[in-house]
């Protein structure tokens, strides 16, 4: 392969960072550049023991700012762009919208633009690959698969925010044929997920004898993906996949969030040495979140069929590692939240 130049955007946070270490143990002919704005969701922590390879370099900053994306193109010649950086969080957009407004579309459309200009000549370029969600497409009923064919229908800021800068990597890939690839995920689990996240705040709460909050009845169904598996996928993608396509990445779990709580609580239960049953007791049904959708669940054939991806690891081993990873990680939990689990204890968990 050719010696290349990649910007990796939010690479310090939790997709992020297992999609810079892969690339970096992958491909030792790239030069990675890893830009992130360390919000609450990045943390260096998560990439210390790579964080002096000889080519790897960190940048804080902010894809919202015009100039400086600019200047940063400027001084670096980017050959590639994998774009993670995002607000990710659907109660955070619910309380306050504006912030996945900004990243999620201006960032993108800055990022786009000082690629567009940097590429215009240089047409070996490429591409632009765009990580996005699911929950673009909106909410399914008891039967059937998001496909790449499948309507958007956001129902939350932070989704329509998503749907926005997909429909802008797709206008820069028609207007300027600039050389992009979309991804839309399920969603992730795995180490290094800030513990406002379902799985992790789970793990946490049982671990602390704190309520498991759980949204309405529990009966809304996600679709669960291991995160290495998710950044083997974006490998193949970046690599492999047809310029101007989208490609579903899902795990092929779909779950009820009551069913996946009371897992947690067996594995927990098990590895803690309570008896069991002792954790699901902490579950509490509290009042549904604004437009929360019903379920999520991606068809891979695409990937599959064409690239020759498919999830390695199973929803059980998934799982047994995280709470492993978790339960030997208490350093870095208490780092990424100053010590502090109040506001994670009373907060309702997510879906994602």
């Amino acid at each position: 392969m050719m010696k290349k130049t990649i910007l990796i955007t939010g690479g310090a946070g939790f997709i992020g960072s297992h999609v810079v270490r892969r690339f970096l143990k992958n491909y030792q002919q790239y030069d990675i550049v890893n830009l992130d704005m360390l919000t609450y969701a990045g943390n260096l922590e998560n990439l210390r023991d790579i964080e002096d390879s000889p080519n790897y370099k960190f940048i804080r900053g902010d894809i919202t700012d015009t100039l400086f994306i600019e200047k940063l193109f400027d001084q670096h010649p980017f050959d590639a762009v994998i774009h993670l950086a995002a607000e990710s969080h659907v109660d955070r957009s619910i309380s306050g919208p504006m912030p996945f407004i900004t990243t999620n579309i201006t960032g993108t459309v800055n990022l786009l633009e000082a690629a567009r200009k940097r590429w215009q000549d240089n047409p070996g370029s490429g591409p632009f690959h765009h990580i996005s969600t699911d929950e673009v497409y909106g909410s399914l009923g008891e039967e059937g698969l998001f496909t790449e064919e499948s309507a958007y229908d956001p129902r939350s800021p932070y989704s329509a925010s998503k749907a926005s800068s997909d429909h802008m990597v797709r206008a820069w890939f028609h207007t300027w044929n600039m050389p992009v690839v979309i991804s839309n995920c399920s969603n992730n689990y795995g180490p290094n997920q800030f513990p406002e996240k379902l799985i992790p705040l789970v793990i946490n709460n049982i671990k602390a004898g704190q309520p498991l909050p759980v949204y309405g009845k529990g009966e809304n169904i996600r679709d669960w993906l291991y995160v290495e598996d998710h950044a083997a996928a974006i490998d193949m993608i970046f690599h492999s996949g047809k310029k101007g396509e989208t490609y579903n990445v899902g795990g092929n779990n779909q779950w009820r969030n009551i069913d996946l709580v009371r897992q947690l609580c067996g594995i927990m239960d098990r590895k803690l040495g309570r008896p069991a049953g002792t954790s699901e007791k902490l579950v509490c049904f509290v009042k549904d979140r604004a437009g929360h959708d019903q379920r999520y669940a991606i068809d891979n054939t695409k990937i599959s069929s064409r690239l020759g991806w498919k999830p390695s690891v199973s929803f059980e081993q998934g799982l047994e590692r995280t709470v492993d990873w978790y339960l030997a990680n208490e350093k870095w939990i208490s780092g990424v939240i100053g010590g502090n689990y109040k506001s994670y204890y009373k907060s309702q968990y997510l879906d994602r």
